[in-house]
């Protein structure tokens, strides 16, 4: 069993307005195939993990009028986000009170009264029921005035809608733990998605999160291809050796990996320069790639020293909370139990991975990417699927398994997840066998069977 403290690839030190956060101890729980295969432990994991966690789900900014709404389907739940008249947001299950029809289907709307197409049934976007056909004719009474849609807890943070399913459940803040002050520093409300891509997957959820929750795939999965000098480049500069990446593990259950990047040493081109995207980073700041032939190890400092100094003037205002290491590492938070992101000092690249709604071998999954708004900015916008023009009016785009990229990067790691769900069904495969770097796997599933076994979450 494993229970020394899971920090010994912890040797980077933060700067003092970046906490540390706590040493965790690992049980050494195994974690066996069925995990991913059992339609009885998929049950299980719903009923006692699902719906007593805060689960991100809807864009605050893309319902801003009273009456606006979104959707967004949770395994077998149906969830209905609606802008209210004083300004707030609500939540409620998208399911008729009179005989459990949904009541939309589309993705969003507006509406005055969602109307059920079954019997005509209408409810307020508050939740009350206003109209019954014949509703003299009812044994119990006129269900106006006593029934409405049933309600779920409800926050907004960073931008986004989070639900409950627990209505005993505890604050928003106090789930995410030290993720709430991090995330804080970005003003990610003001953030505008860029893309937006959504398919099913045939493996269950969790082999998304495991893949999100260590960098040791990195080196062979998303080694790069194309000619002598491509190869040998690492995306703005990243360094992802697990010697050098800080690995961190919140009481909550989530996950924080910091790999340092803005190093010209790994983006070089066979002639010395320093390659892209890192040059046009460096001149989008000032800073002549020239400069530093010979001395990439210096790049890094000149990046973070640079935005420090003219990223308030080009209206990057959230930069005066930032950390000196948030504006050239990637720090990439897997938070539990869904969704993971990749988190720049103007991208934030969305991860996350929803239940089917029967079926424990496949899960939906989502690749969007957010980027910060400055005043006056023009440039264009990069994302894990190209470039996109600042402006531009992004559609989300849902399609099925291998009918379209959903980003070269993306589509590498998904390559992969079948294979491993069809070696989690074999009797050949015993349990995981996992390396320092891949604590926070096991982190993850332990906290599941927290949940599990009834220990998580506290009341609020």
């Amino acid at each position: 069993m494993q229970d020394k403290q899971t920090a010994e690839h912890d040797n980077r030190t933060l700067s003092d307005t970046l906490p540390d956060w706590p040493r965790q101890h690992l049980r050494g729980n195994p974690l066996a195939g069925e995990r991913y295969t059992s339609a009885e432990f998929f049950a299980r994991e719903w009923e006692q993990m699902w719906t007593r966690v805060w689960l991100l789900l809807g864009r605050a900014s893309e319902i801003p009028g009273p009456g606006d709404w979104q959707r967004e389907d949770v395994g077998p739940e149906s969830i209905l986000m609606v802008r209210q008249s004083d300004g707030s947001i609500k939540a409620f299950y998208n399911v008729c009170q009179h005989r459990g029809n949904r009541l939309v289907t589309d993705p969003q709307g507006s509406v005055k009264r969602f109307v059920c197409k079954y019997h005509s049934w209408a409810f307020q976007p508050d939740g009350e029921l206003v109209f019954a056909q014949d509703a003299e004719d009812f044994p119990e009474g006129n269900p106006c005035g006593k029934l409405r849609l049933e309600e779920l807890r409800c926050e907004e943070f960073a931008g986004f809608i989070w639900v409950n399913m627990d209505p005993h459940c505890a604050s928003l803040k106090s789930f995410l733990g030290p993720v709430w002050d991090d995330w804080s520093r970005y003003d990610l409300h003001t953030w505008k998605r860029y893309l937006a891509r959504t398919t099913t997957l045939p493996c269950n959820w969790k082999v998304v999160l495991d893949n999100f929750n260590e960098s040791y795939h990195v080196p062979t999965v998303h080694k790069p291809t194309g000619t002598p000098e491509e190869r040998k480049r690492m995306h703005s500069g990243v360094d992802t050796n697990y010697k050098n990446t800080r690995f961190d593990m919140s009481d909550e259950g989530h996950n924080r990996m910091i790999m340092p990047g803005g190093y010209a040493g790994v983006s070089l081109n066979e002639d010395g320069t320093i390659g892209e995207p890192l040059n046009s980073i460096m001149h989008e700041w000032g800073i002549n790639p020239a400069d530093y032939v010979g001395r990439g190890h210096e790049t890094r400092a000149a990046l973070q020293q640079a935005k420090r100094a003219q990223g308030r003037q080009r209206g990057y205002t959230h930069y005066a909370k930032l950390a000196d290491e948030q504006f050239t590492d990637a720090f990439h938070y897997t938070l539990f139990p869904n969704f993971a992101v990749s988190l720049w000092s103007d991208g934030f690249h969305f991860l996350r991975a929803r239940p089917h709604p029967t079926d424990p071998e496949q899960c939906v999954f989502d690749n969007w990417w957010y980027a910060s708004q400055p005043d006056g900015e023009t440039a264009p916008v990069r994302t894990t699927a190209g470039i996109v023009e600042r402006d531009a009016q992004v559609e989300h785009e849902v399609f099925a398994p291998g009918e379209q990229s959903m980003g070269r990067t993306i589509d590498q790691d998904i390559e992969i997840f079948p294979l491993q769900q069809a070696g989690f069904r074999s009797r050949g495969y015993k349990r995981a066998y996992l390396s320092g770097q891949e604590s926070r796997i096991r982190r993850y599933h332990e906290v599941i069977d927290e949940y599990m076994e009834g220990a998580r979450p506290a009341s609020g």
